[in-house]
């Protein structure tokens, strides 16, 4: 993407028209229209995706790395958890497992989908990638130790049965998700962010181009929270499309919310596979191992505060099916990392598992 003195129109239409397209199916076009206005909804969704992938390389090239793929983390992951809380709070306890359901989506499609397209596209392109290996380790071990502990521990503890955490026990985790989650950031953000920094390749154009101005930044912000949070209204807005057309083929529910995931994590995706296309692998896995932490590390907090507050029970743990697949994908991100060097092999194994993941979540 080059970087010129002003935004084209497309990047700002798109989120301008599909606030409007929003605003259509609350006044009741989708009834009227039907089909025809759900495809429009989702030709809006995919270019508010576009556009913020624009935005956020806009900004990131502005303020530059590692501050750029953290800002585009984070401003997905907020938004991805008011939709969850909200969602929490309009359905009620029976809406107890939603957290549980995302979070565990999110850190598959990222830990096997987005790094293994990423680690074969850019495996194909330059036959062997490097990256700094201290930054990923330390991601890989924050997020071993967030995930287990927010997504198996709740099995195995006796204070209240069942796949839960009594109310101490998940004000605690709460603390904990927090305490790791903002000590990673510390770490690339401030302390170590040279862990955390890219190699620039001295062919790179848009590394090299003159980074954008203080204004064009600013409106360039703006108009990234206001594609992400068109895209997850918009996937909200589609979701009783999509789980009637997954009813009627005869597949599991749970895959209305894997899709759903992939639909908000588009722009991370997108960006993180761009970067690795580039040669910028070390970009590309900040992005992706940054928005699994902060799907965690934001989510289990938030959800926590309305469980005690609503007093409803917070169902967390995940089943041994999905215990056994998020052990094998830490494990096998941890070997394929290890190393600081990838290829279009890790890439193959990370898919495999991904692939393995969507089967046996349709064919149980």
């Amino acid at each position: 993407m080059k970087i010129s003195t002003s935004l084209p129109l497309w990047s700002i239409a798109a989120p301008v028209v599909a606030w409007l397209l929003l605003a259509g199916a609350g006044l009741g076009a989708s009834e009227i229209l039907g089909g025809v206005y759900i495809f429009l909804l989702a030709i809006g969704l995919f270019a508010g995706v576009l556009a913020a992938v624009f935005h956020a390389e806009v900004v990131a090239h502005r303020i530059g790395e590692p501050y750029g793929t953290l800002v585009l983390a984070v401003a997905v992951t907020a938004i991805e958890v008011a939709l969850i809380v909200s969602l929490m709070i309009a359905g009620g306890e029976a809406t107890t497992g939603l957290a549980r359901d995302t979070v565990f989506a999110a850190v598959m499609i990222i830990l096997n989908g987005m790094v293994g397209l990423c680690l074969l596209a850019g495996g194909t392109r330059h036959r062997e990638q490097t990256f700094g290996l201290h930054g990923v380790s330390a991601a890989l071990a924050t997020l071993a130790a967030i995930s287990v502990l927010t997504l198996v521990l709740p099995n195995y503890t006796t204070t209240t049965p069942g796949p839960v955490y009594s109310e101490s026990q998940l004000a605690f985790i709460a603390i904990v998700s927090i305490v790791l989650y903002g000590t990673f950031v510390l770490i690339q953000a401030v302390r170590h962010r040279d862990y955390f920094l890219p190699e620039v390749a001295m062919g790179d154009e848009e590394i090299h181009a003159a980074p954008p101005s203080a204004k064009l930044a600013w409106i360039s912000g703006a108009l990234l929270l206001a594609c992400l949070g068109s895209v997850v209204l918009l996937a909200k807005s589609l979701a009783p499309t999509l789980e009637a057309a997954v009813v009627a083929a005869g597949a599991p529910k749970a895959l209305v919310g894997i899709i759903i995931a992939t639909v908000v994590l588009l722009p991370e995706g997108i960006a993180a596979f761009q970067a690795a296309r580039a040669n910028r692998l070390q970009t590309s896995l900040n992005l992706a191992l940054g928005s699994a932490l902060a799907s965690i590390g934001l989510t289990i907090p938030a959800v926590v505060i309305v469980s005690l507050a609503t007093g409803w029970t917070l169902s967390l743990g995940i089943d041994v099916k999905s215990t056994v697949l998020l052990v094998l994908s830490l494990i096998v991100a941890t070997l394929s990392l290890g190393t600081g060097r990838t290829t279009v092999m890790q890439g193959t194994v990370h898919l495999v598992i991904f692939a393995v993941y969507l089967f046996t979540t349709i064919v149980p």
